[in-house]
């Protein structure tokens, strides 16, 4: 029996968590850490007869063999570093978390205590969509990413945009490509992450999307994926659980745990 703690319970992405794991055999919801259940009479049903903690300092022993976390950048980064120093795997679905906090993340892990997994997104058909942006960045010169998410999400680009670029970038890189865009500094071309333009679109009416664009001469080729429901989430944060602790260090990414 894997014992499992979530932080960010209350949010969206948590409580689909906590109902995830309680429907599993094999786990158990034992602690859920979110500021807002300070000032709840009454935890959600979901939560069944788990321990409540507003925040995770408050935890003096904690039950959980892993920790998942979706909350905020700031916050995640704390989680991490408490979860790791008392021998809890994490697993992370929080974006945003800087360059120089993971480099403190695989530091800390190194001296052996957990396990932690961090990607950016979950959904199987996400990260397939940016292996095969990956393959496509072999043959092809230029690409554009057009993400769109709700009006709520409060990072933009999405770390699934960044990921995606960064694969796409490196592959490129790798065959020798400068990008040579025609009017790279004007702004309404969106955000550059080394030869990859990044558009973001944040409006009422979207959940998670995504658009690979190639192009090359008399052909586009579109690689795109649709999150029509966040349970698409779940399968993959659920094996996410299941293999932390069979994976040694930090890993970075879905793809290691789906052979891909």
């Amino acid at each position: 029996m894997i014992k499992v703690g979530v932080a960010g319970a209350l949010g969206r992405m948590g409580a689909l968590v906590c109902e995830a794991v309680t429907a599993e055999i094999d786990l158990k919801l034992v602690e859920a850490i979110d500021p807002a259940l300070e000032k709840l009479k009454q935890p959600p049903s979901y939560l069944g007869e788990c321990t409540t903690y507003s925040k995770i300092e408050d935890i003096q022993t904690p039950e959980m063999d892993v920790l998942v976390d979706f909350t905020r950048a700031d916050i995640a980064y704390k989680n991490i570093m408490w979860a790791i120093e008392r021998g809890v795997h994490c697993v992370v679905g929080t974006t945003g978390i800087s360059g120089e906090e993971i480099n403190s993340i695989k530091d800390k892990v190194a001296e052996g205590k957990a396990n932690v997994i961090i990607a950016s997104n979950f959904a199987i058909g996400a990260v397939l969509m940016m292996k095969f942006s990956e393959i496509a960045a072999n043959f092809y010169d230029r690409c554009e990413i057009v993400e769109l998410h709700h009006a709520g999400k409060l990072d933009a680009p999405s770390g699934t945009a960044l990921s995606t670029a960064e694969k796409v970038d490196a592959k490129m890189k790798s065959r020798g490509i400068i990008s040579n865009h025609a009017q790279e500094e004007n702004p309404s071309r969106g955000m550059k992450h080394g030869n990859i333009f990044i558009h973001s679109v944040r409006l009422d009416g979207f959940l998670a999307h995504q658009e690979v664009i190639f192009g090359s001469r008399g052909e586009t080729l579109k690689i795109r994926h649709d999150t029509i429901d966040r349970s698409c989430f779940m399968p993959g944060v659920i094996l996410a659980v299941r293999s932390v602790s069979r994976i040694p260090g930090l890993t970075i990414g879905m793809e290691k745990l789906l052979g891909i």
